[in-house]
């Protein structure tokens, strides 16, 4: 084989990579035509209903927010924002949104966000001291069990939230009746709160 052959050889092989590469960028680059709005939306479908993103104030990287359905003050210069309510077609209801720190110094957890029952005090931190009432039907909800008596919340979580950073969280209720469109929210160190239920 000739050093000629060679050279031809690795001449086609990177001319080959080079087309190859200018026309996947050309195609992910796509423009603003149809194409590039359908990606859009297949983008935003992903996400939580009106979800947008914005840059963080530190500047650091963009950070996902959605719709804020309520937000509660609590102690130490932390809020309470919840995002959603939502019942789901096994008769339960998930709860999500996310704890700010909007102080200036860290935050360490309360071990009362666990709630007072024993028998999920061994299952490391978590949001099981959350509670939603229906006061029209004089019910109260709390975080459901799984068969190991774990909470179906987040759980596990680090004990100290930084100075604007945030803990995203979810947990799980019992639905209430279909009649019900709102509950109050109680949850330690925050101020009560109501929410709508979809």
């Amino acid at each position: 084989m000739t050093t000629g052959y060679v050279r031809n050889v690795r001449r086609a092989g990177a001319t080959a990579l080079l087309v190859a590469t200018l026309a996947f960028s050309a195609a992910a680059c796509g423009g603003d035509d149809d194409g590039g709005a359908q990606g859009k939306g297949a983008s935003n479908s992903a996400a939580a209903p009106g979800a947008e993103k914005e840059k963080s104030e530190s500047g650091g990287a963009a950070t996902e927010t959605t719709t804020v359905l309520a937000t509660a003050k609590g102690d130490g210069g932390v809020e309470l924002v919840i995002n959603s309510a939502t019942r789901d077609s096994g008769g339960f209801l998930t709860v999500s949104g996310q704890i700010k720190n909007t102080g200036s110094e860290d935050y360490t957890t309360p071990i009362q966000w666990s709630g007072e029952e024993e028998a999920v005090a061994s299952t490391d931190r978590s949001f099981a001291g959350m509670t939603l009432v229906d006061s029209k039907a004089k019910k109260r909800y709390y975080v459901l069990r799984d068969t190991d008596n774990r909470p179906l919340t987040t759980s596990g979580f680090d004990p100290s939230i930084e100075a604007g950073a945030a803990l995203t969280f979810f947990a799980q209720f019992p639905a209430p009746d279909l009649s019900t469109n709102e509950v109050g929210l109680q949850f330690p160190g925050f101020a009560n709160t109501t929410i709508a239920i979809s």
